[in-house]
C-alpha cells in the first residue's frame, strides 16, 4: 500500500500515513456530525507506525467532548484533523486526503442518529451504534425541547455558540467540491441557504472564527474556536447565509434538492441517484 497524504483546508497542517489501511465506515452520530458540519463523517484506520504529522502540529487545538473521543482541528480553518494514536492505530478522515485510500467503505455506523434531512440510499450494511466486536460506549444524543414555531436552532459541538434561523429556509444542497471536502474533512459539505437576515446568533458569537481561502471570491468557513464545530456563515455580497446542517438541532424541514461539483467528487461515495448532479456550480 502505498503512502496517502491529507491535510486541513488551509495547508497549515499535513501528515502521511502507510498501509494497510482498514474499516473505513460513515459514521451518522450526532458528535460527527457537529465536528464536521455534514450529515455524516468517513473513517478509517491506518497503524501508528507508519503515521507521521509533517507539517503544522502547532497549529492544532485539541478537543475531547466528554472526556472520550478527542477530536483536534487546524486552529487557523478549522478542518479536523487526526487525533492521537490510541491502540496502535490512527484516525484518518477520508475527505481530508490527497489520494484514492484505495479501500472503500465497510458500512454505516450510529443510523440510529442518522439525520432527519438525510436519507440513507446505498447497500451498505447499518448500525444503530458500535458493530458488533467495538467495546465502546455508545453515548446518547443530547436531549432537546422543541424548537418553537417556525425557528431552527443549531450550536457547536461544545455548545459554546448558539444560532437561530427565523422564517423557512431557501435551499439545501450537497457539494462534492474539494474545498468542500478539505473544509468538512468529510465526503461533501451538506449546506442549507437561509436569507442572511434570518440568520442570529443567541450565544457564542465571539467564539467564530471564520477562515477565507486567499484566492477564493466566496469561500470560507466559520467555526467555533473552542471545538472546531462548524457554523454557519454570513455572504454579504449574495445576501445569504451558507449553514452547515450537521451543526442544526432541528429538523429544518427541507431537504436537499441537487448535487454540486460531482466530477470532483470522492472516488470511495456514491452520488444519491435521486438528487440532481451538477458536474460544477448550478446553472445559472
Amino acid at each position: 500500500m502505498a503512502t496517502v497524504h491529507g491535510s486541513c483546508l488551509c495547508g497549515d497542517v499535513t501528515w502521511e500515513a502507510g498501509g494497510p489501511l482498514d474499516l473505513m465506515s460513515h459514521c451518522h452520530c450526532s458528535r460527527c456530525r457537529k465536528a464536521h458540519g455534514t450529515a455524516f463523517s468517513t473513517g478509517l484506520l491506518a497503524p501508528e507506525g507508519g503515521f507521521r504529522m509533517t507539517a503544522g502540529g502547532d497549529r492544532i487545538v485539541a478537543f475531547a467532548p466528554d472526556g472520550l473521543f478527542p477530536r483536534p482541528f487546524c486552529g487557523r480553518c478549522g478542518a479536523s484533523v487526526p487525533p492521537p494514536a490510541s491502540e496502535g492505530r490512527v484516525v484518518l478522515n477520508a475527505g481530508s486526503l490527497d489520494e484514492d485510500p484505495g479501500i472503500r467503505p465497510l458500512a454505516r455506523i450510529f443510523t440510529g442518529s442518522n439525520a432527519p434531512w438525510y436519507e440513507l440510499f446505498d447497500a451498505l450494511p447499518r448500525f444503530e451504534t458500535w458493530p458488533p466486536g467495538f467495546d465502546f460506549p455508545a453515548l446518547p444524543d443530547p436531549a432537546r425541547e422543541p424548537a418553537p414555531p417556525g425557528v431552527v436552532r443549531g450550536s457547536c459541538l461544545c455548545g459554546g455558540v448558539a444560532f437561530v434561523v427565523e422564517g423557512p429556509p431557501t435551499t439545501a444542497r450537497y457539494c462534492h467540491c474539494t474545498r468542500c471536502r478539505k473544509a468538512r474533512a468529510a465526503a461533501h459539505a451538506t449546506n442549507l441557504m437561509a436569507p442572511m437576515a434570518s440568520l442570529r446568533f443567541v450565544r457564542g458569537a465571539d467564539r467564530v472564527r471564520t477562515y477565507k481561502i486567499p484566492e477564493a471570491r466566496f469561500f470560507s468557513q466559520s467555526f467555533c474556536a473552542d471545538c472546531g464545530g462548524k457554523l454557519p456563515r454570513l455572504d454579504p455580497e449574495r445576501a445569504i447565509a451558507i449553514v452547515p446542517m450537521g451543526a442544526l438541532d432541528d429538523d429544518p424541514g427541507v431537504r436537499a434538492v441537487c448535487q454540486i461539483f460531482v466530477a470532483s467528487k470522492a472516488p470511495w461515495i456514491d452520488l444519491d441517484p435521486k438528487l440532481q448532479p451538477y458536474d460544477g456550480a448550478l446553472p445559472a
